[in-house]
Formats: structure tokens, sequence, C-alpha cells
């Protein structure tokens, strides 16, 4: 009996008891992200900032969480995965604690970045628990239910972030609390290594370094210029990716890197990653658009707002599970390519269809439709790029896939936002984006619906060109363990 299938006491097996946790994990992660994407108006008003800050804000979890997932990845196939998933946890606990005590708005945007630390190395960990925990003819399952879960957070984070605005903004940060202290005590006392570790390397310490510096910088540039002007951020965008280029380099002669490269070698891994970065772009957009349109162009409260979000979560709730078992069965990438043309679809409903008096009826339709997609697409995929790695390299691709959703999240803001601004007058843009446009005339909004529809075409594009690359994408091969001796260890998983 492997350990991965080995019973626990009484008699439950211990796949079932990992998937519990990194369920937890889950649905407390896209809870959050729901309920600070309808606090946002709120913030605004309440803390008097500026629309880049507020926008910070949100990017600072991303942006963290980007350049610490694939180091959380690497560390957790160096020193266990429990380790790590346990700690991020309990870190993004005690950050959400803080976050709700501090009216000073560079700390809260500080410890936005403590919980994207932790978040990284929950979210660096998730899938690869699990492909430790289940066999390759169950692991689309697995993979299913905790995309599951991410719908069912998607469904109330907005719903209940709604709410607890309404009590004040500092519950949509401490309602993560006692969620955390839950999963962190779980994880704690169930899960366990089941995977080769292999800690004799060192940490890549100059590839997370010009990582780090790169990536931070390109988004400070790419945000300034985006919200504000373009004038004099040239400095940020050229340091960053000078800092980017030479971690390339440095990835590519280290013995133990960051980012290990040569998985990229296999097509089907690279290509279904790519698909990963742009369906992220456009599943963050539209989510964050509609928050804007809703409290903003519509004047529709927090609560409602949150409720008039729920037909993507709906959708996503519907089809992962359903994805997740047919991929155990049946075609995985004809489900991936399905599922990105019902997603180019509605992207193309909204563009075309959108408009100030729109009724509600077709946006619920096609936001059903863009859920559906992303459950059709997320569990396929990620069970095809987890299914075809070694044990010893499954955190390094898990860490792959989150960082390449973490980046498309981060540019999904800056640049559909960024887009929308550019149409609208200073005064009208914050009036909107802190929830107070209820009154304007149809010819004062025009601009930002027209920049809003501008996104949507810009959002059909990028979807299109995902289901490309899914149209291009060969079969799925496995890719090999890192060092010989834990060949024999990976195929016995």
């Amino acid at each position: 009996m492997s350990a991965a299938t080995e019973p626990r006491k009484g008699g439950v097996d211990y796949k079932w008891m990992a998937l519990s946790v990194t369920s937890i994990g889950a649905l407390m992660a896209s809870m959050n992200s729901g309920t600070l994407i309808i606090a946002l108006p709120t913030l605004l008003r309440d803390l008097h900032t500026s629309l880049l800050t507020l926008i910070w804000i949100l990017l600072a979890y991303n942006v963290t969480q980007t350049v610490f997932v694939l180091n959380g990845g690497r560390l957790s196939d160096m020193y266990g995965r429990k380790r790590l998933y346990v700690l991020g946890f309990s870190v993004f606990t005690v950050a959400s604690l803080l976050a709700g005590f501090t009216k000073n708005v560079d700390l809260l945007i500080a410890l936005r970045a403590v919980q994207g630390v932790g978040g990284a190395f929950m979210a660096a960990n998730s899938s690869a628990i699990v492909a430790d925990a289940f066999p390759k003819a169950q692991l689309g399952v697995a993979i299913g239910t905790n995309q599951m879960m991410i719908a069912v957070g998607s469904i109330l984070g907005p719903i209940v972030g709604g709410w607890l605005t309404s009590l004040g903004w500092q519950w949509v940060f401490w309602f993560n609390v006692p969620i955390g202290i839950v999963g962190t005590v779980w994880a704690l006392l169930t899960l366990r290594d089941t995977a080769p570790t292999d800690a004799k390397d060192k940490v890549d310490v100059w590839g997370n370094a010009t990582y780090a510096a790169g990536f931070a910088l390109l988004m400070i540039g790419l945000s300034i210029g985006g919200i504000q002007s373009w004038s004099g951020v040239g400095k940020y965008i050229v340091l960053g990716l000078l800092f980017l280029v030479a971690f390339v380099f440095i990835e590519r002669r280290v013995k133990a890197p960051m980012l290990d490269l040569r998985l990229f070698r296999d097509r089907s891994f690279t290509l279904n990653n790519a698909q990963v970065f742009l369906n992220s772009i456009v599943r963050f957009a539209l989510t964050f658009l509609f928050v804007f349109y809703f409290q903003g162009a519509k004047g529709i409260d927090a609560v409602l707002a949150g409720v008039m979000l729920g037909p993507v979560a709906l959708g996503l709730l519907i089809a992962s599970p359903i994805a997740g078992r047919m991929a155990d069965k049946a075609h995985p990438r004809r489900l991936i390519q399905f599922g990105l043309g019902l997603t180019t679809l509605a992207m193309l409903g909204f563009a075309t269809l959108l408009g100030s008096h729109t009724a509600y009826l077709p946006i619920a339709v096609l936001m059903f439709l863009a859920g559906v997609g992303s459950g059709l697409f997320n569990s396929p995929n990620s069970s095809l790029i987890m299914g075809s790695v070694a044990a010893d390299r499954r955190g390094v691709a898990a860490g792959v896939r989150t960082l390449l959703m973490s980046v498309g999240s981060v540019v999904a803001i800056i640049f559909t936002l960024s887009v929308v601004v550019a149409r609208v007058p200073r005064e009208v843009m914050l009036k909107v984006f802190s929830g107070l446009a209820s009154n304007l005339p149809d010819a004062t909004l025009s601009p930002f619906i027209g920049g809003l529809r501008e996104a949507f075409w810009l959002l059909t594009a990028v979807s299109a060109a995902s289901l490309v690359l899914a149209l291009l994408t060969p079969r799925t091969s496995d890719i090999a363990a890192s060092s010989p001796e834990l060949i024999t260890s990976a195929q016995g998983d």
C-alpha cells in the first residue's frame, strides 16, 4: 500500500483528508478575493485615498503572491509540503487579523503583501498536495473538488463581502481569521509528506532576488502608467525588464534553480500554462469590471452587487466537478477547448451588448456562460499539468501554474483599468470608482461605458488567443523526475 493511499485511523483514506485541507484553503482564498473587490468603493471613500493607492491595496496581495509562489513551490519540493502549507495558512491568518485594525493605507498595503506571502505558500502547494495524495486516475475529480470550493467561495465572497462592508470594511479582513485558525490546525493535524524531498540543494538566492525585483518594478511602472500617467515610469519598466532578463540568465546556469526552465521544453506543458495565463486575465477582469459597473454606473449597493455577480461563480460551481470527473475518463483537451470557446463567446456578448441601461438578464446569462467556460477549463487544465510531472517536480509545476494565474490577475487589473480610465474625465472616474455615480446623466457616463466595452473587446481577443493555443496543444507527455534516484519513487505514485 502506498503512502498516498494508506488509510487513516477510522478507515478514512489520507487522500480525502488532504483534499479537505486544500478545500478549506481554496474556500478562504476565493472568498478573500471576492469580499475585498466588492469593498473597494467603500475603501476609496472611507480611507480618502487615490485610485492608484486603492488598486495597490488589491495588487499588493497578487504581486507578492506572484513573487513568492515559485519559491514556495521549490521550497516544498525541498523541505516538505506540509511545513510550507501550515506556514502559509498561519501567516495569512495573522496578517488578516492585523489588517482590520489599521487605518493607515501604507500599512494596510504592507499587510496585504504579507497576506500574499502566506497565500503563495498555500497556492504553490495545494495542487501538489492533491497530486501527491491521489492516483492519476482520480486526479481530475480531486482537482475538480478544489475548483468547486473556489466556486463556492466565489459565490459567497461578494455576497458576504457586501454584508460585511455594511458593518465596516475591517470585517472583510477579520472574517478570514476563524477560517484561517481552523485551516491551520486541521492542516497541522492532518497533512503528511508523501512525496520525496530533496533538501541537499541550496536555495536559489540570486534567482529569487532578481525575479522579485524585476516583477515588482515592472508592475509598479505599469500601474502608475496605466492609472495616472506614463510620464516618468520608463525607469521602472526598463529596470524591471533588465532584472527579469538577469533572472532567466541565472536560472539557466544554477544547479538548483527556483524555476526549472527545462519544464518548458515540453510543448504541451508550455501551451497549457500559457492558456492558464490568458484565461486568468479574462476571468479576473470580468469580476473586477462588473464591480464598478454595478456599484458605479448602476449605483447598486454592495450587498446586491455581490449577489448580481453570482452567475459567474454558479457556472463555475456546476461545471467544475463535472469537468473533473470527465477529465479522468474522456478527453480533457476537448473540455478545455469547449470551455475556452464558451468564455470567448461570453466576452464577445459583453463587448456588443453592454450599455448604461442593459437589462440584467442577458448580463446574467453571459456571466453564467463565462463561469461554465472557466469550470470546464480549470480542472482538466490543472489535471493535465500536475499529472504530467514526476512527484519531485510537482511543487515547481504547481508554482508555475499559480504564478501565471497571479500574473494574469495583475495584468487584468492594470490593463483593463487603464483602458477604462483613458476615456473617463478624472472627476467622473472618482465618482464611478467610489460608487457615487448613479445620478450622473448618460452623456457623462458614456465614456465609462465606452471604456468598459473596449475592455471587453480586448478580453474577447485574449480569450480567443487562449482557444487557439488549446487547439494547437498536443497530448500531454510525462515529464521525468529531476534526478534519476527519484524516478522510481515518482513512478510508484
